[in-house]
């Protein structure tokens, strides 16, 4: 009886959105209104994410029930929303009262659907991961439309949207999903790997693939960073996020500060994590400047209670660090565009093995028959890549079909460090949080 009315008390009252470009000067401000219920920040963050606006500043309060957000937003190109249609679209779509709130799947998984086959794979990275899995695909005829690629601290996730070459659809054949999964099992788990051998079938959902990437390498223990001085060790402790977790008894939250550098989608990356994790945010501050982001949050558990000891303290503290390195990325990005066929991928990637190449992230995806793919590299032992591998690379594939897109290591303020690492491996190596302190308290 509690929960039905607690729908009919939301649909009684709506989500009220007001978007606003005369308040601020630099930015749009858009206000979020709504009755309050776990995962609604995470929605309305993802919606902005998905418009691939960028949240400058947030003020975030859902006490007594209720949920008011405030969002200051610009676009890519760092312009106020001014489009009508547009502002008309991120309206409709946060007064939606969507839902995204799907439950915890397996570590690797096949699902299907009608457009696609959804492979989900997680397991240890190793030189020459990704070309194995991709050269996996094409011998199996599975030409991939689409996929999102993460590594971070020697553990690789990967959301991978697979057809028929032959029919354009969702593979469907048990026997035939069977023998994918078979074969990329062996692949993932290689010669001493037992972690990632059990195997089991995704149920239908729909999930923010940005989102089920958090939650398959939070699941895989991804924030247990990797001992000694081997692969995805970074040495510098400075240049990594800083995230505290502290006691505010009189208000009886936890409070949670985070610093890094700025980046695209970090609001969502935290969120998500925080969700998925079973906490609440009742009220937050973000605040960006000169690339760089500061977080407040004051959270309790989803029973109400803050954090009670030191050893989920820490380990809240190692999630959060995770979150914001998993798609933080310094070094080479690559943009391919070309032609679609079956086996392009595993083409590009044994090409990039073959140079000594190590992918980070990458990001792939098909449109009317032409396939744009983007490759965060760096070379094996994590420093940036070579001009001549560069040249290299742009003989053997085309120089009109890649292109470099990105090089921070040609900044001045490009890190200096050097961290090992491979192929589906090694840590974000971000520079460090300086003239940016903020010292708050609570009262």
């Amino acid at each position: 009886m509690d929960d039905e009315y607690a729908k009919l008390f939301r649909r009684m009252n709506p989500p009220r959105v007001v978007i606003d470009n005369n308040v601020c000067e630099d930015a749009t401000v858009i206000q979020v209104d709504s009755v309050n219920r776990h995962g609604i920040l995470l929605e309305v963050v993802q919606v902005l994410t998905d418009m691939n606006l960028v949240i400058t500043k947030a003020h975030i309060s859902s006490d007594a029930g209720w949920f008011m957000d405030v969002f200051n937003v610009i676009d890519q190109d760092g312009n106020k929303i001014r489009d009508k249609e547009v502002i008309d679209y991120i309206q409709r779509r946060l007064e939606s009262n969507a839902s995204f709130a799907p439950s915890l799947r397996g570590s690797v998984g096949v699902m299907p659907s009608e457009e696609y086959t959804s492979i989900e794979l997680s397991g240890t990275d190793r030189p020459g991961l990704l070309s194995e899995v991709c050269a996996v695909l094409a011998d199996l005829h599975c030409n991939v439309v689409n996929a999102e690629i993460w590594t971070h601290n020697a553990r690789a996730a990967a959301v991978v949207h697979v057809t028929d070459d032959s029919t354009g659809c969702a593979i469907k054949d048990p026997k035939r999903l069977l023998t994918i999964k078979e074969l990329l099992c062996n692949v993932l788990k290689g010669d001493d790997d037992l972690k990632t051998a059990n195997m089991t079938l995704s149920p239908p959902g729909v999930t923010n693939r940005g989102r089920r990437l958090h939650q398959i390498m939070l699941a895989d223990r991804d924030y247990e960073r990797a001992g000694g001085t081997g692969v995805g060790r970074i040495e510098n402790k400075s240049s990594r996020p800083h995230v505290t977790v502290f006691d505010c008894i009189q208000k009886d939250y936890t409070v949670i500060t985070m610093s890094s550098k700025d980046r695209p989608k970090l609001l969502f990356d935290i969120i998500c994590t925080l969700t998925d994790m079973q906490y609440v945010v009742f009220h937050g501050l973000v605040e960006t400047g000169r690339m760089e982001a500061y977080q407040e949050f004051y959270i309790r558990h989803v029973d109400g209670f803050p954090i009670s000891s030191e050893a989920e303290r820490e380990r809240v503290a190692q999630c959060l660090e995770a979150a914001i390195e998993r798609r933080a990325f310094e070094g080479l990005e690559l943009e391919l565009c070309t032609e679609d066929r079956l086996g392009l991928l595993s083409d590009i990637t044994r090409i990039f093995r073959e140079n000594s190449l190590c992918i980070k992230r990458a990001e792939i995806s098909t449109k009317g028959g032409k396939a744009k793919d983007t490759f965060y590299v760096t070379d094996v032992t994590g420093k940036p890549v070579d001009p001549k591998i560069i040249d290299s690379l742009s003989r053997q594939i085309g120089h009109k079909i890649l292109t470099v897109k990105h090089n921070s290591s040609t900044s001045p303020k490009a890190s200096q460090g050097t961290t090992m690492g491979f192929l589906f491996g090694n840590l974000f190596k971000a520079r460090s949080f300086q003239n940016f302190k903020l010292i708050r308290s609570c009262s």
